[in-house]
């Protein structure tokens, strides 16, 4: 890999890779002493123009147990509050040598800009950006799906006859538009649910069924429910009467989870707004898989930045700067 900016280009066959490589990772992390020497000497920047806790510390936890360096780049409190470009940042990381940068952005496709600008020779992981993607969330998801589902013999399968049930705020979801593109290329079947005014005005071309209506959705047996963060933050407009007309007919409720298939298993990306989308029955209960996601989550992040940064990096060619 020499970039990992989203899920619709990535082949089946180099999310497979990934998925493996990860299960290598994750095998490691059950040791007593869970250092890998793999990436030593090289210098992984996570430059973050967004908050975020989780995906930087994971980010972070997964470069180190690499024993790669980690320069932890946050936008506030910089020369980027100063009106510093994202040229000039760039240009000041590759001159401080760095092999990998880690960017999370509010302007959908900043990390693909970053990645084909020439600025740095650098891999480039998108983080998030903007309502566009969240590749390595996508990829724990699968992981964790996969490996509730195949346990030790999770190597190598795909999600095929998998049927995934993915509930909520899919306008301003980057990790529902990422999961979309990734679920169907491994073959899992993918069904949207949210209010009207929650879903985005073309979704046509995308492989999905549609439905706005969660018990119906549910009725349809899914394998795996994921109730998305409503982004209170990205809303500028109402785009549902109450956050309680919300819950009663979209939230995850102890009622809804009991109607679930046995088996089927409660996923979240995180942070959790509880009693609003999902209920804390639903988000403690054993079919959630929040934690597990977490964990999973340095594996995968773990798997990327070896794939990435383990082999020579060579001068892109022509058709691999268009992508």
């Amino acid at each position: 890999m020499r970039h990992l900016l989203d899920t619709k280009t990535l082949t089946r066959d180099d999310a497979l890779r990934i998925l493996d490589v990860a299960e290598d990772m994750r095998d490691t992390q059950s040791r007593e002493i869970r250092k890998l020497p793999t990436l030593r000497g090289k210098t992984v920047v996570n430059l973050f123009f967004e908050d975020s806790t989780r995906t930087r510390i994971s980010f972070e936890a997964a470069a180190k147990r690499l024993s790669a360096d980690v320069i932890n780049f946050s936008a506030k409190g910089s020369s980027v509050s100063k009106g510093e470009s994202l040229q000039d940042t760039a240009q000041t990381l590759q001159a401080m040598g760095a092999d990998a940068v880690v960017i999370r952005h509010g302007a959908s496709g900043a990390p693909h800009t970053l990645a084909t600008s020439g600025w740095i020779s650098a891999g480039v992981v998108n983080a998030g950006d903007g309502t566009h993607e969240h590749p390595t969330q996508a990829l724990l998801d699968a992981f964790t799906i996969r490996k509730r589902t195949f346990g030790d013999d999770s190597r190598g399968r795909d999600l095929a006859g998998i049927h995934v049930t993915i509930v909520g705020d899919v306008l301003h979801s980057r990790v529902a538009r990422s999961n979309v593109w990734l679920l169907t290329s491994l073959g899992a079947r993918v069904t949207l649910v949210a209010p009207p005014t929650l879903v985005p005005q073309d979704v046509s071309a995308w492989p999905v069924t549609i439905r706005y209506d969660l018990d119906d959705a549910l009725a349809d047996s899914p394998d795996a429910v994921m109730m998305l963060r409503i982004q209170l933050e990205r809303m500028n407009a109402a785009y549902f009467p109450t956050e309680r007309e919300y819950s009663r007919r979209w939230g995850l409720d102890a009622r809804r989870l009991a109607s679930l298939p046995e088996g089927s298993i409660v996923m979240h990306p995180g942070p959790m707004n509880r009693g609003l989308e999902i209920s804390a029955d639903a988000a403690d209960s054993p079919r959630s898989t929040v934690l597990e996601q977490v964990a999973n989550g340095v594996s995968v992040r773990m798997a990327a930045l070896y794939l990435l940064l383990s082999g020579e990096r060579t001068e892109p060619t022509a058709e691999e700067d268009a992508r």
